[in-house]
């Protein structure tokens, strides 16, 4: 028998079409929502015009954005749905296993070979015909199945871990929100404070009422400079993950950057703002800084803690400013400085909740670092599941 089959000998493209004004923003799929980096897919940020077609996939299909491909974007759907055009829709004919065909293609020499016949310098797009020409290993159905639901069990604790650490950032969101926004945090009785009469003063600055003794601010006056950063001389550290690098993406990038080496060192939490993308990300572990333009802010005001300041600029509009002159703005950015008991409290509650996402975060790398360790040795039959 031979040890490869071609990806059209086990697999075929999806045609069917559904029409787009059944779905919604969680069911439809463009390469604009699924994550680079195989990071599966979240929700998108518009719906195709009512009456358009668009493919149908179903649960166990794999979706491939044919757009870029070097960005490496795949989703095995776990629902059914539609996809726009630039998105491939492979199903498993029914002698392979649908998860071991997903891994098959979740491997970089897919997506490298993907690239090799690829059209356009810009925009490439992957050739239909060349992809199915891709090698498969080919193995017995029930071989088949073992690989793809030990590496699918792997993906599975690592999707856990990702709703666990949502559900966390949530419960901190709410917290701020019902405390800082809405000024029901415990007054001294534990009551809520504004639900229970809790004095209130308009504050002209503001142009809203706080409670008594809370003041006006603004972002850069909280401000303190980051410190010091520790010099790298093993490169491999950076690439095993130690030290996630930190960027303006959606996601954190765990490996090794060309453009800096240094580690900045977070005895407390460090809030991340992207210039140029206005995107928040709080960091309670040592990290290499990323791309130009990621700006680290630490507070010195004690009424304002690092992880109270990560939901105050995170609850910031900054949408309507210039291209790439966020800070500038951000820093001009009123906000309210509450009093510090109530704030120490807070942060005394929050702080749990962002170690047990810390230590998710990380068990995430090392699953994925093992599951792509396995990968290429189960493919070529290195290594067997017993």
């Amino acid at each position: 028998m031979n040890k490869i089959m071609r990806l059209k000998d086990c697999a075929f493209y999806v045609s069917q079409k559904i029409n787009s004004e059944i779905l919604d923003k969680n069911t439809y799929v463009s390469t604009e929502n699924i994550l680079q980096n195989r990071l599966g897919k979240t929700i998108a940020s518009f719906t195709p015009k009512n009456n358009t077609k668009v493919t149908h996939f179903k649960p166990k299909d794999i979706l491939i954005a044919n757009i870029r491909p070097y960005l490496k974007k795949i989703w095995f759907a776990n629902h059914e749905g539609g996809c726009s055009a630039d998105v491939l829709v492979l199903r498993a004919k029914s002698h392979t296993d649908s998860s071991f065909l997903y891994y098959s293609l979740f491997r970089d020499d897919f997506f490298s070979y993907i690239m090799k016949g690829a059209k356009g310098t810009r925009m490439p797009r992957g050739d239909k015909e060349q992809i199915l020409n891709f090698n498969i290993p080919n193995m017995n159905y029930q071989n088949q199945k073992k690989i793809g639901e030990l590496l699918f069990l792997l993906d599975k604790k690592i999707e856990l871990n990702n709703r666990i650490n949502a559900e966390l950032e949530a419960m901190a969101k709410t917290l701020y929100d019902y405390w800082f926004v809405q000024f029901d945090f415990p007054n001294e009785e534990g009551k809520p404070y504004k639900s229970s009469g809790g004095k209130m003063v308009y504050n002209s600055t503001l142009k809203r009422e706080i409670p008594e003794g809370w003041e006006n601010g603004k972002i850069e006056e909280v401000l303190d400079k980051v410190p010091n950063t520790i010099k790298i001389l093993n490169k491999d550290i950076l690439r095993v993950g130690k030290y996630p690098v930190v960027d303006q993406g959606q996601e954190y990038i765990c490996g090794f950057t060309n453009t800096k080496e240094s580690v900045l060192e977070v005895k407390d939490a460090h809030v991340i703002f992207g210039d140029h993308t206005t995107i928040v990300k709080l960091v309670n572990f040592d990290y290499s800084r990323g791309a130009d333009g990621t700006q680290i802010l630490i507070s010195k005001e004690e009424r304002v803690p690092n992880y109270l300041l990560y939901q105050m600029v995170n609850n910031l509009d900054l949408t309507n400013y210039g291209y790439a002159r966020h800070f500038k703005f951000l820093k001009e950015a009123k906000i309210i400085l509450p009093m510090a008991n109530i704030s120490n409290k807070y942060n005394q509650i929050v702080i749990p909740l962002y170690e047990k996402w810390r230590n998710n975060f990380f068990e995430n790398i090392n699953l994925s670092k093992l599951r792509d360790w396995l990968l290429p040795m189960l493919m070529n039959g290195q290594v067997t599941v017993k």
